[in-house]
């Protein structure tokens, strides 16, 4: 009777222990996704931050080529200069992509935006300066990237949502929550960008 009561209890044990491993190597491997997931999210936002330090770097010389031309310009070209500082000095750690966070970087990068769409319709009133070869570089340039920036913060979002979903699905979110994961921020549309830009070159 005592051998018997013995055996199942090492079997009972033993299934036990069988769920306990199955429960730890999926945990590992849910814990192990999200990390995966998460390096995908801050590898990209390095692409975001990228694509807007090159229209950063290209806005000294639009700047000093439009001035050369449009000397009427100084308060157009002070908010460039100024709206550039601006969103340059404002920087998110890649371990803090919180909507905050992206909100305030978002609004740094569309004050620049901003500046520069009033300073390219200022140089409508200069033929000489539409028709300088640097300038229709830098022009083509800066278009260019502002195509760029609009890839990568898309690309950016999709990460973020893949992130955001894998950690807030039943069961996967209790190892999530153990693991200190939170979710991503994403970029949203500019106030007012459901209706077509008017600015002309």
């Amino acid at each position: 009777m005592k051998k018997g009561c013995l055996v199942v209890g090492i079997g009972a044990v033993a299934v036990v222990i069988f769920f306990v491993v199955i429960l730890a190597i999926w945990g590992v491997s849910k814990y192990n996704a999200f990390v995966s997931l998460e390096e995908g999210v801050k590898s990209q936002w390095a692409n975001v931050e990228n694509v807007y330090q090159r229209r950063a770097d290209l806005i000294p010389n639009l700047v000093n080529t439009v001035k050369g031309y449009a000397t009427h310009e100084e308060k157009t070209l002070t908010e460039v200069i100024e709206a550039r500082a601006k969103a340059t000095q404002t920087t998110i750690d890649p371990t803090k992509l919180t909507e905050e966070n992206i909100a305030a970087f978002q609004k740094a990068q569309d004050g620049l935006s901003g500046a520069l769409s009033r300073l390219m319709v200022s140089v409508e009133q200069y033929p000489n300066l539409k028709a300088n070869e640097n300038f229709l570089d830098l022009q083509s340039q800066l278009e260019g990237t502002e195509n760029r920036i609009a890839v990568e913060r898309r690309t950016f979002n999709e990460k973020a949502q893949a992130f955001n979903t894998a950690i807030r699905r039943f069961p996967a979110n209790i190892v999530a929550g153990f693991g200190g994961f939170q979710p991503k921020g994403y970029f949203q549309a500019a106030e007012g960008s459901d209706k077509a830009p008017t600015v002309q070159f």
